[in-house]
């Protein structure tokens, strides 16, 4: 049980970092610029907690059991810090950019559930979905 509420702590106190830090990059840096430093301070990070994780294969023998999936989510970590950036530079607001591109990935992500992960959607779900919908809709007047 505490996984299961730590991972989601996690996550929403990690994504309110990003997102002030994203708002608050400075207009005329490179946003490539930023990027770069960004990946280098993740990969120190990444290099450290690994030290301290206990697993019974060392670094370089740990990248054996990986797939094409960490090549295409470095890809997609890039454009999805890119696009916040460019969002917040266009003008969206800390407080409905983030809102409008959760919602909008979350409801895209049901039909991927259901078909590729066999997960279930009911009635309630679907009101749930509508509703997200008619807030978007509303944020976005």
């Amino acid at each position: 049980m505490f996984m299961y509420v730590f991972s989601i702590v996690l996550i929403v106190a990690s994504n309110i970092v990003y997102n002030i830090c994203q708002k608050s990059t400075p207009e005329n840096a490179n946003p490539f610029s930023a990027l770069f430093l960004t990946y280098v301070t993740a990969a120190m990070v990444t290099i450290i907690m690994f030290l301290f994780n206990k697993t019974d294969k060392g670094f370089f023998q740990s990248f054996k059991d990986l797939n094409w999936t960490s090549i295409a989510l470095g890809i997609a970590i890039v454009g999805l810090e890119l696009g916040y950036l460019l969002a917040y530079r266009a003008g969206w607001k800390i407080s409905l950019g983030s809102l409008v591109a959760n919602i909008s990935l979350a409801v895209m992500l049901i039909p991927i559930g259901i078909i590729f992960y066999k997960e279930g959607f009911d009635l309630q779900k679907i009101w749930g979905v509508v509703f997200c919908i008619i807030g978007l809709i509303l944020i976005n007047k």
